[in-house]
């Protein structure tokens, strides 16, 4: 796994995209004047599927970052009215808005359209075009141009600087894959009545512990008899490579028994979740653990060395992970609560053969346009 000294805690806000500037700024205004337009893509120029993911979900009105920040500076002297869409041809919806940007204004606009399952099918970095197009009320064009974009492999995770976005790893843990239903239906036969309950409200604390205990190692025998041990796969292509890295889908290090320790750990966290329990990913600097909270209202996790499944004792791996993060200075430790993700809105990245569809917002000035 390649990972850097951790320094800060994770976040999700603003700051995150080309979205360094104020929405709202004013330049001096001239008779028959126009308008300009500048397009800003991603980070550098290249999109992150997780993050493009995590914004299409968000209403245009309240994203705090947008996939495209279009940036208008209306130099005429009266208002400007437009309808503006962007799209990236063959890999995504349009996304529409319309805009009153008064008289010396300068508005920037964030676009988040909704990509097409083939991003998230997409394991190379792939070169787009994204299209910009501007018609007034009358639906006459103000403006149209291109941009081209990088896209990422879906398998590349963006850490950011200091880990700022080490949240957005949520998005790996994937708990409705069908492989990692596969992986629980073995696992529940190690379990005392073939049962997986996962927190169960009616035992004290202890039982709940010594329970979820005994799931996880039943979820660890699984993964040990399904054949899934270490392979080191992080490299990735494009720019701030220093800043992110290859993180296989758990479908994918499943179905290749393969995984670095950062793969098995969205890997357990997926298992985890499936089953109702709170799950955490933990960085550390040059590794990463998994947890699992041991009861709904505790605050103790059982914690996982994930690298050395299929060649130790689940006691040897939590031993392992208990040892390694005492070793560790606390302010070195990231903590990511997957359940804190996604209610920040980090959602499970679309899965292969998913078919997901978005309508119009219309109360909100923004459209979705189908296939």
């Amino acid at each position: 796994m390649f990972l850097l000294a951790a320094a800060v805690a994770p976040y999700v806000g603003t700051r995150l995209l080309a979205d360094t500037e104020p929405p709202v700024r004013h330049v001096p205004v001239g008779r028959n004047m126009q308008a300009t337009y500048s397009l800003a893509a991603g980070i550098d120029g290249e999109v992150f599927p997780a993050l493009a993911n995590y914004a299409s979900f968000q209403r245009a009105d309240d994203r705090d970052f947008g996939t495209f920040t279009l940036t208008i500076s209306n130099y005429n002297d009266s208002p400007l009215n437009a309808r503006i869409s962007v799209q990236v041809p063959g890999w995504s919806d349009s996304e529409l808005q319309n805009v009153s940007i008064g008289s010396g204004e300068v508005r920037r606009l964030l676009f988040a359209p909704v990509f097409w399952p083939r991003l998230y099918t997409n394991h190379e970095i792939a070169a787009a075009t994204t299209v910009v197009k501007v018609t007034n009320s009358a639906n006459q064009p103000l403006y149209n141009g291109t941009v081209p974009v990088r896209l990422r492999s879906v398998d590349d995770m963006y850490w950011g600087p200091d880990f700022r976005f080490s949240s957005f790893i949520a998005s790996w843990v994937t708990p409705h894959d069908p492989q990692v239903e596969a992986v629980l239906a073995k696992a529940k036969e190690f379990m005392p009545g073939r049962r997986l309950p996962g927190y169960e409200d009616w035992k004290s604390p202890a039982e709940q512990a010594s329970s979820t205990r005994e799931q996880a190692r039943a979820v660890y025998r699984a993964l040990h008899e399904t054949g899934v041990s270490y392979v080191k796969s992080s490299l990735t292509f494009g720019r701030n490579t220093s800043v992110s890295e290859r993180v296989r889908l758990p479908g994918e290090s499943l179905q290749r028994l393969s995984a670095n320790c950062i793969d098995g750990v969205v890997m357990y966290a997926s298992l985890f979740e499936n089953l109702g329990m709170d799950p955490e990913v933990v960085l550390v600097p040059g590794h990463a653990y998994v947890g699992v909270r041991e009861s709904e209202d505790s605050d103790s996790y059982i914690y996982i060395e994930t690298a050395i499944t299929g060649r130790a004792s689940f006691d040897a791996a939590v031993k392992a992970a208990t040892k390694g993060l005492a070793k560790v200075p606390q302010k070195d430790v990231i903590p990511i609560s997957i359940p804190d993700a996604r209610s920040a809105g980090i959602y499970p990245m679309p899965l292969p053969g998913q078919d997901f569809r978005h309508f119009p917002v219309s109360d909100a000035g923004t459209e979705t346009a189908g296939r």
